[in-house]
């Protein structure tokens, strides 16, 4: 369950009687009384709708962290940005250039940047402001390699389990096609990572990522899913913009929701959802320019 305890607080003393916090608040918390705002509600999203728009910052939110905008490794600005005040060209070639990198040095990532990226993910929008996302810092190359080993074991036991034509068309016939679906698509592929890694030492999971951020969800959220993706999509911005690499990989959260032994190895409590799994490193490749997109299908609907 969502805690929607009320923790806004209000400076009578300071309110000018705008009534801009009461127009704002998505959950009627606040009221006008006597020409002042005063805490009403039962409920808050805590949200900081409230103080955000409070001209003479006479509102605070005590749920709400005070050091949210305050970073190890850059300086932030808390005026807010504008509508339109921002260069979208520039943000579009930022969006552009973030590439999947699958080329990673040697070098360890600081954990002051991992800390950031997960304050800078938790900047995202969530459903019903419910932040029920959790983050989970490997921040060695034995860490990750250790997940690593944990994800390659079990696609060993499933490309086993795939190799057998009779299991694998004995449950397309009881409806169920997911193994044969598997094997159709990825399984000679698995089996050639799996092969490159027990030979080689080739790492062709996480690519040599000295780091990796896993992003769940805690039970209680509207949309857990969507909420842990938009600030996986922070972070794979902001890393780039720190001057790092990412890639997310998905044969990592396919392994953990399917077996949970992987989840509990990395002390991610059992109830916890594992939605994206970030390799995160100093990148080994510069690329000349940003790369095209398929073309997006659009559709209006007009009634």
């Amino acid at each position: 369950m969502i805690d929607r305890t009320v923790t806004t607080v209000i400076d009578r003393e300071r309110c000018i009687g705008c009534g801009e916090c009461v127009r704002v608040c998505p959950s009627k918390t606040l009221a006008m009384q006597d020409g002042r705002a005063v805490v009403s509600g039962a409920t808050s999203l805590a949200c900081g709708h409230c103080a955000a728009v409070c001209p003479v910052e006479a509102i605070r939110v005590e749920a709400l962290d005070p050091h949210s905008f305050r970073f190890h490794s850059f300086g932030c600005r808390t005026e807010w940005l504008p509508y339109g005040a921002v260069d979208t060209g520039e943000l579009v070639r930022l969006m552009a250039s973030r590439r999947s990198c699958r080329c990673f040095d040697s070098k360890t990532v600081e954990r002051s940047l991992l800390e950031d990226l997960v304050r800078i993910g938790a900047t995202a929008p969530s459903g019903t402001n419910s932040q029920r996302w959790t983050f989970t810092l490997l921040p060695t190359r034995t860490a990750v390699l250790a997940l690593g080993s944990a994800v390659g074991a079990f696609f060993k036991r499933l490309n086993r389990m795939a190799r057998n034509p009779v299991l694998r068309h004995g449950l397309r016939l009881i409806g169920r096609p997911e193994l044969a679906d598997y094997y159709r698509e990825y399984y000679q592929s698995v089996a050639e990572g799996l092969a490159d890694w027990e030979e080689s030492g080739r790492d062709r999971l996480f690519h040599g990522a000295t780091a990796a951020i896993v992003v769940g969800s805690a039970p209680g959220g509207s949309c857990p899913a969507e909420d842990a993706l938009l600030a996986a999509q922070n972070i794979l911005l902001a890393a780039h913009a720190l001057g790092l690499g990412t890639c997310l990989i998905g044969f990592a959260v396919s392994a953990m929701r399917k077996d949970r032994r992987i989840q509990l190895l990395l002390k991610i409590p059992r109830e916890e959802s594992v939605h994206a799994v970030i390799a995160v490193g100093h990148p080994a490749v510069t690329y000349q320019r940003p790369a095209g997109r398929k073309k997006a299908v659009l559709r209006y609907a007009e009634f």
